[in-house]
């Protein structure tokens, strides 16, 4: 690790929490990956957006972290500068009866909020393990619902600085995409608008979808979700369960036998057990089905 990096953003920001080769393993779902040289935990947006200038100032473009439910880091770890987003998660309702939440909040604690508040549509996203900044990102979803039936408003910083708010059409939302992967910043917050509801039967619906989760996918090992995207006209997990890989393993990385969409971490799983795995997958699909699987954990 560069001393000079670390000791040269707290010269310029004294006031922000910095840790120094901190493991991306304590920050990943995965529970894998190496050092981050210098991990940057803003506590405000004020925080973050003279972050961002020092990162301009010392020539970094950073990497952004929310939950780190959705990435698999490298054994080696990253030099440079990741933000941590985790204190940015304020969360109020607006006059205007949408709810605005920071891009670090988690999206479970967003969903018992609008339960709490007598609002229902997001009932689906309770069980998803992801921040309101990465879950807008990609568009997260489950159970027939996501993320795009209910945002309204996203507020974006690009690393230059420039603050933009994006609403409707511009968000340039469809199936685990939005306009937000084709340019480099960061979500600051989102604005979602729910239907009244009653909080016993909002809880109710919550409960059942994560008893539905518990039941069908492996929460109880270390994973990153579904490894693929939904291809065409089919299912990845299906397509990995009937090609004869459920169980199949590289080292400590396997893919679940509860849940073939779900590469899982047996115990001491590497990033490079767990790329290798995922394109020996992609490889026997195709070969199979025809069908070209897309990576939906981001690899960094």
């Amino acid at each position: 690790m560069s001393d000079t990096l670390f000791e040269s953003l707290h010269n310029i920001l004294p006031e922000l929490p910095l840790l120094a080769a901190e493991p991306l393993a304590k920050h990943s779902s995965f529970r894998i990956g190496g050092p981050a040289e210098v991990m940057a935990c803003p506590e405000n947006e004020a925080q973050l957006l003279a972050l961002l200038g020092a990162c301009r100032e010392l020539g970094i473009v950073p990497r952004v972290l929310g939950c780190g439910t959705n990435i698999l880091a490298p054994d080696g770890g990253l030099p440079g500068i990741v933000i941590s987003t985790r204190g940015l998660d304020q969360l109020r309702l607006t006059e205007a009866g949408e709810i605005e939440a920071g891009c670090g909040l988690p999206l479970a604690r967003l969903a018992v909020f609008a339960q709490r508040s007598g609002l229902t549509g997001l009932e689906f996203a309770h069980g998803i393990p992801g921040s309101v900044g990465g879950g807008v990102y990609m568009n997260a979803g489950a159970y027939g619902g996501e993320l795009a039936q209910v945002l309204t408003a996203v507020r974006f910083v690009t690393l230059d600085g420039r603050i933009s708010q994006y609403e409707g059409e511009a968000m340039g939302l469809g199936y685990r995409r939005s306009v937000f992967m084709e340019q480099p910043g960061l979500i600051l917050s989102a604005r979602f608008r729910l239907q009244p509801g009653e909080p016993e039967a909002i809880l109710a619906r919550m409960r059942e979808l994560m008893e539905r989760r518990r039941a069908s996918q492996p929460l109880e090992l270390p994973s990153a979700g579904s490894t693929f995207k939904r291809p065409v006209g089919g299912y990845a997990a299906a397509l990995i369960q009937e090609a004869g890989l459920k169980g199949f393993r590289v080292g400590d990385a396997a893919v679940s036998e509860k849940h073939s969409g779900f590469v899982v971490n047996l115990g001491s799983a590497t990033a490079a057990d767990v790329l290798t795995l995922m394109a020996r997958i992609r490889e026997i699909v195709k070969a199979k089905s025809g069908i070209e699987l897309e990576p939906e954990v981001r690899i960094w």
